[in-house]
């Protein structure tokens, strides 16, 4: 007994004077496998305070939605006079022709008022609106504006409808998020989030008056004529189309929709007029660049070049002529060509208005009376 326990005493000491120099020469050998840090370090955020940030849109979405209609089109598609197609046995097992079209709308006042794009319903023989729903209505076509790719239905229904809130003019800014709201596909209602990435995009030549809100929310066919809201769920733009290249090739993350300031001045003028009487002086203009400057001898620090001068207009009326430069409007600077066709626009038809260009380096004021645009069908 004492020899094993003189055995068990040494194997002791020999054990700890065997950790003493591991732990003195090589401490890491000691450590635990479940105690070694992560290969890799990574920072865990504080849970966030209460209201310190967005983690869901359903609210806005929730206030929205209601609001955002299905469109559906048809039109009889032209078709050469054939003989058989007076025919009804014909008819009756081969149909006639048609095209479909699929869109959406807004609910812009509790009286069913529906604002859409203009291309959405331009053509069709038939116009069908589905609530989100699944109610459906007739409709009669108010009014269209082909200038802004806007107009404006109304449904037929007694019964109080669910209508969008409209956000305050320029509320919105680059790199707030928005939701876009419609029926892409014409799978059924869906919200797509993005950001507003860029305001008062123009030149796209879509319409005569751009003043296009640019998002990344994805936007596809069926889409048009739906919401664009903000966070809070307020209308700020009706989409209206994607962006596409002359080769067809459609680019992601790039679509447009048409600002609530025009949507809303154009839905109340429609409203009240059945409409949109704008003013007009007939004239051509171009941007002033610093080339152009250079090779006509022009002013390189605002003002637009007046192109050309449609015979017979007010402008011509007026004495405006090919050259003059335009530099202000009833004491209104003239900087662009989109700023002078809205400010001509804005003016009411009948008015006389001192107009100030430069011809040949000398001011000149001329008093045109504003005419009324034609309507795009009347330009025909």
């Amino acid at each position: 007994m004492r020899r094993l326990w003189l055995i068990f005493a040494q194997a002791v000491t020999i054990s700890v004077a065997a950790l003493f120099v591991v732990n003195t020469l090589k401490p890491e050998w000691l450590r635990c496998t479940a105690a070694r840090p992560p290969a890799v370090t990574v920072i865990e955020a504080a849970a966030p305070a209460p209201g310190a940030g967005v983690s869901t849109y359903a609210e806005a979405a929730r206030q929205a939605l209601p609001a955002v209609v299905h469109i559906y089109t048809r039109q009889a598609a032209k078709v050469p006079n054939h003989p058989l197609m007076n025919d009804p046995l014909f008819r009756r097992f081969f149909g006639t022709p048609e095209r479909n079209g699929l869109g959406s709308g807004v609910i812009a006042s509790p009286q069913g008022f529906v604002l859409t794009n203009n291309h959405v319903i331009d053509g069709a023989d038939e116009i069908e609106v589905v609530l989100n729903d699944g109610r459906k209505f007739d409709v009669r076509l108010v009014g269209r504006d082909p200038d802004t790719d806007l107009a404006v239905l109304k449904l037929d229904a007694d019964a109080v409808l669910p209508a969008i809130s409209f956000a305050p003019v320029d509320s919105l800014a680059v790199g707030d998020v928005v939701l876009a709201i419609g029926n892409p596909f014409g799978i059924g209602q869906t919200v797509t989030m993005g950001i507003a990435s860029a305001l008062g995009r123009h030149h796209l030549g879509m319409s005569a008056f751009e003043n296009y809100i640019q998002t990344d929310a994805a936007i596809n066919r069926g889409n048009s004529g739906g919401a664009l809201v903000d966070s809070a769920g307020r209308l700020v733009g009706i989409n209206t189309l994607i962006y596409s290249t002359g080769s067809g090739e459609s680019a992601l993350g790039i679509g447009f929709a048409i600002p609530v300031s025009i949507a809303r001045s154009v839905l109340e003028q429609i409203i009240a007029h059945g409409e949109v009487v704008r003013g007009w002086i007939g004239v051509e203009m171009r941007e002033i660049t610093p080339e152009a400057a250079a090779s006509f001898d022009l002013p390189a620090n605002g003002g637009v070049l007046i192109y050309s001068v449609l015979n017979g207009s007010p402008a011509s009326q007026g004495g405006i002529m090919p050259g003059d430069v335009l530099v202000a409007i009833d004491g209104e600077n003239i900087q662009a060509p989109g700023r002078l066709l809205d400010s001509i626009a804005a003016l009411p038809p009948g008015q006389t208005v001192a107009f100030r260009l430069l011809r040949a380096r000398k001011e000149i004021e001329l008093k045109i009376t504003v005419g009324r645009r034609p309507t795009p069908d009347a330009r025909r």
